[in-house]
């Protein structure tokens, strides 16, 4: 696991955590993220009272496969810095000795921030140990320079998780797109106009706690192996064997690779798949036609819907707002200064031809896409995750249509992501509990240093 110290002068929100004992402002403790199943008998022990606990040290031995006392020591170590706790009150009738004492994830105390931060908007969740998400707020990512845009997305987040002030926060991950080098937790930015934004000595430093920076589409191919596990739905568990492609698409477009239970992490940083072609007119930044994020990213369709007068310029009802304005009524709801892409959505829900059309034409985009990159790869699985595909479901057929006529591969399992509307949230959350899943010991000394 690699471990770098960062020096930084910020003043640090106070977070209101009982009994913690913070770094100085100074020091950041930055470790970069392991997005992978660990199989040390720590880390297996941790991961099977993370999904099926409360659960026997009999059950887990049978489960991790490993022995009885190499489970006991385990389960004594983890007791020992507060990351399991054991329920006497779930034992048996009838059962002697402590073995058959039932242990858990001692979730309760202790939480861990995580930040995703989009083109347009930052995400900000506050999470349990089994990864469950325990609250969560948007807000428009800030403009300005990077370090002013870090300090202002550092203090509504050291506001927000101040709100769970019963629990101790241990770690803080971000995902984010762009160029991300994790080892020094900067990330050069194309659409945020960043250029070695210091997001771990920012973040790190200013809420005083270990970080982890990661790509954000590697984060939710991670999220997939790390927390999927955990949704009720079992249907959507992705096997840890094999290979996976996951692939992306809201505001920006992206892919990673899972290989054997590891999420592939390119040592320069994430490739880009912004810039592949399509086939569309849509013009791109770069001064190219059809490239993929300027045909299909929320922008590009809302721009589009303009031109085609599906959706005003301007927010409905801006005139209405105005003149109640001018005579002097109050309680008067400003309008949405931008049209946004849920607009477009509604127009298609609401019955506009126009509308939908747009949308699959969106949708057949990216299953083309799709194909190309299943046939490049040839992956075991193919998960789909983004609002592209979650914030309109009537467009999922015609993305497996135009998949199943330009992939040349036999079909195979191709899903959209159990997460919903939610995997920005999620993806967040698996870097911030990465390191605390792959080496609990080693992090929560971290944690407390």
């Amino acid at each position: 696991m690699s471990v770098t110290t960062l020096h930084h002068h910020h003043a640090r929100p106070a977070l209101r955590s009982p009994g913690r004992v913070t770094a100085p402002a100074s020091r950041v403790q930055l470790v970069a993220p392991d997005l992978r199943i660990v199989d040390s008998p720590v880390a297996s022990v941790l991961r099977v009272a993370c999904v099926e606990g409360p659960i026997s040290r009999d059950s887990a031995a049978r489960t991790t496969g490993l022995s009885i006392a190499t489970v006991n020591r385990q389960v004594s170590a983890l007791l020992g810095v507060g990351l399991l706790r054991e329920r006497a009150d779930l034992t048996a009738s009838g059962a002697i000795g402590r073995p058959r004492v039932p242990f858990e994830v001692n979730h309760e105390p202790f939480s861990t921030i995580g930040i995703h931060i989009g083109a347009v908007v930052t995400g900000i969740t506050v999470s349990d140990l089994r990864g469950r998400i325990l609250g969560a707020v948007e807000i428009p990512t800030p403009g300005g320079s990077p370090d002013a845009a870090l300090a202002s997305v550092t203090r509504s987040a050291g506001a927000f998780a101040g709100r769970w002030h019963r629990r101790t926060p241990l770690w803080v991950g971000v995902a984010i797109g762009g160029r991300v080098d994790s080892a020094n937790g900067t990330v050069d930015h194309p659409r945020l106009g960043w250029e070695n934004g210091r997001v771990a000595g920012i973040i790190g430093g200013g809420l005083g706690l270990p970080i982890s920076v990661s790509g954000h589409v590697e984060a939710m191919a991670a999220s997939e192996l790390l927390l999927a596990p955990r949704l009720s739905d079992t249907a959507a568990v992705q096997s840890s064997s094999g290979t996976s492609l996951y692939f992306y698409a809201r505001e920006t477009a992206g892919m990673a690779l899972t290989i054997d239970g590891r999420v592939h992490t390119p040592a320069s940083g994430p490739g880009s798949i912004a810039h592949l072609p399509t086939g569309s007119s849509a013009l791109c930044g770069c001064g190219n036609r059809g490239c993929l994020e300027a045909s299909v990213s929320d922008r590009a369709v809302v721009a589009a819907a303009v031109d085609r007068k599906i959706i005003a310029s301007v927010a409905r009802g801006a005139t209405h707002v105005a003149a109640s304005v001018a005579r002097g009524e109050t309680n008067v709801a400003a309008p949405q200064p931008r049209p946004s892409i849920a607009a477009v959505y509604q127009a298609a829900q609401g019955g506009s031809e126009a509308a939908r059309e747009l949308l699959v034409e969106r949708a057949r985009i990216l299953g083309r896409t799709v194909a190309l990159l299943r046939d490049m790869f040839n992956p075991d699985r193919v998960v789909l995750g983004g609002q592209a595909f979650t914030a309109y479901p009537a467009g999922i057929p015609h993305v497996g249509e135009a998949f199943t006529a330009h992939s040349t591969l036999a079909r195979r399992d191709i899903r959209v992501t159990g997460f919903g509307d939610r995997v920005q949230e999620y993806a967040a959350t698996v870097v911030s509990l990465s390191s605390l899943y792959s080496d609990p010991l080693a992090s929560m000394r971290r944690a407390a240093a």
